[in-house]
Formats: C-alpha cells, structure tokens, sequence
C-alpha cells in the first residue's frame, strides 16, 4: 500500500510541474521561438526597443535576428535558443534581468561569427589593411555595436 502512495504522489508531482511547464510555454508563445520570425524576439518587453531598432535598420531586408545570434546549423540554433530561453525565463521570473541587456561570451562569439560570414569579403580586405593591425584580434562588433539594431 505504501509504494502504491507513493507513485501516487509521484504521478501528482510530475503531473503538475508538466501542467504548469505546458501552461507556461503556451502563455509565454514558446512555440513561436521555434520560428524565424522577428517578431518572437519582442515577446518579452524588454526586446522592444532592440526590435524597433532592427526594423528601422538596414539589415532588416537581409537579416533576421537568428542571422546573427544564433548559430547557422541546426543543432546549434536550437541549442543557442533553448539556453538563451532558459536564462531570460530565469532571469525574469526571479527577477534578475538588467535594465540593460549586455551580451554574454558566448552569444557575442555566435554574432561575431555571423558578422563575419556575410561580410567575408570585406573583413579579409580590413584584416589585411596595415591600418587596422594590432596586438588585439579585429572584433566587428566592437566597433559596430549598434549595426543591427540602431
């Protein structure tokens, strides 16, 4: 009778936490990070000023926000969403997210790549440049910062 309970009890508890788990995912539009679509990015309010940004910017016409912060392969791209989605799930829910959102090694690594790959052409022609040599390594988004959003 005792193991019987406690499945039970189990079976309650894992029910609830996949209750609340779907009931959080369907509030939170979850599904709509596993699309292309910009506008996913501005769920979360604090995204706002940064998507506005990208839509009054020049890469809005060949870029969308996976572009440039997540990586190219598939693995990669959902792998980088669910543990961004993750952080800002827990940052938000208790209260830890910044009024100004830096971005974190990782993330800065995936977008530098990106700024790389689709500006190829001109980033070997700077590299190259005598002027732009020095004991530190090129970072284009050292520079351009604000690029992709204003």
């Amino acid at each position: 009778m005792k193991r019987q309970t406690i499945q039970i009890a189990l079976a309650l508890i894992l029910g609830a936490a996949l209750g609340l788990a779907g009931y959080t995912f369907l509030y939170a539009k979850g599904y709509s990070y596993l699309s292309n679509n910009p506008a996913a990015c501005a769920n979360c309010h604090v995204m706002n000023q940064y998507y506005a940004g990208w839509m009054k910017g020049p890469h809005r016409s060949v870029a969308t926000c996976n572009d440039c912060h997540t990586p190219h392969d598939l693995f990669g791209k959902y792998t980088t969403k669910a543990a961004n989605g993750f952080a800002h799930s827990l940052a938000f829910t208790l209260g830890g997210f910044p009024d100004s959102i830096e971005i974190k090694q990782r993330s800065r690594r995936v977008t530098e790549g990106a700024c790389r790959n689709c500006h190829a052409a001109i980033v070997t022609e700077i590299e190259g440049a005598d002027a732009h040599r020095s004991s530190q390594e090129l970072s284009c988004i050292r520079c351009h910062a604000g690029a992709g959003h204003m």
